[in-house]
């Protein structure tokens, strides 16, 4: 039996804001992105990413980028969805090195996925509420690509 479905059931869209850099904190070095909005289109759900939301980041000692991701999906049925998505980025470091310097990367050449819960009162997306999701990311220029299937 597979863990996940073979297919996303969506696929995440979204334009980032530019890298604020918050320097080397006790923890490791401190970025956060904010969430400009983007598209929400899948055989499961489809919608929009509204504006408002941030992915807080730490790259650890070891260069693995520590994710921390939540915002709001809207549904072309009006409904809100908050996602909640936590995960790693990590690659060589030349590559890693480009990604910082918000440039688009083949995705086959770097790991990056998250684990994301979702939180609705939205009836007809509240199938939501019952599962967990895995995200295959890829950062594009100004930008995140993100297919998400549903853990089985």
């Amino acid at each position: 039996m597979p863990l996940v479905a073979d297919q996303p059931i969506f696929t995440i869209r979204s334009p980032l804001g530019s890298i604020q850099k918050l320097g080397n904190t006790p923890y490791g070095e401190r970025r956060i992105i904010n969430i400009l909005g983007g598209t929400v289109e899948g055989p499961k759900l489809n919608g929009t990413v509204l504006s408002g939301g941030a992915d807080w980041q730490i790259v650890r000692a070891d260069g693995v980028v520590h994710l921390q991701a939540r915002y709001t999906i809207e549904t072309n049925t009006g409904g809100q969805v908050l996602v909640d998505a936590e995960g790693y980025r990590h690659g060589p470091p030349e590559v890693m090195e480009r990604l910082a310097r918000d440039e688009t990367v083949d995705p086959a050449l770097y790991y990056f996925r998250t684990f994301m819960r979702f939180e609705t009162a939205d009836p007809a997306a509240a199938w939501l509420n019952r599962i967990l999701a895995i995200g295959h990311g890829a950062r594009q220029k100004g930008a995140v690509r993100i297919a998400v299937f549903e853990v089985l």
